[in-house]
């Protein structure tokens, strides 16, 4: 298994990873993956976001994903806390422990930037779902996560 952060020729795996196996509801117009190679650009040139990947070491294929932001804060002594989404994994490379590997280096990366927590936002309420993030060390909290669509 090799970790690392997503680069500008994943955005085909990352498009299927994403619109099959994340999304309910892809969406129907066609994708500008120009601007697929803008966003893993950026990421890879910011020093507090961070795409990561695990790529299959036998095809070379993106086969799961993690986002992972590091917020600035005010509050618990000017300390940061990390924001994890889009935790996904292709169907074909389930139960092979990618995404909890994932996981655990989005935890790693928190704690280099001495983050006081790692908040994982998820849209599943699926109890396999959520019984993995309780694996991997994350709790359901009494916070609510607000939503303004725009």
């Amino acid at each position: 298994m090799i970790i690392r952060e997503a680069e500008e020729k994943d955005v085909a795996d990352l498009k299927e990873l994403y619109f099959t196996f994340l999304t309910q509801y892809p969406p129907k117009e066609e994708q500008n993956m120009e601007e697929w190679k803008n966003v893993v650009r950026y990421f890879s040139s910011s020093d507090r976001f961070f795409l990561l990947v695990v790529e299959d070491e036998e095809n070379h294929k993106v086969v799961s994903s993690v986002q992972v932001a590091i917020i600035p804060c005010l509050t618990h002594n000017v300390r940061c806390f990390a924001v994890v989404e889009n935790v996904v994994t292709h169907g074909d490379y389930r139960n092979k422990g990618y995404a909890s590997a994932l996981l655990q280096k989005a935890t790693e990366i928190a704690k280099e930037f001495n983050c006081y927590k790692i908040f994982l936002e998820t849209g599943s309420n699926k109890e396999s779902t959520l019984n993995f993030y309780k694996a991997n060390g994350f709790e359901l909290d009494t916070k609510h996560s607000c939503l303004r669509k725009l």
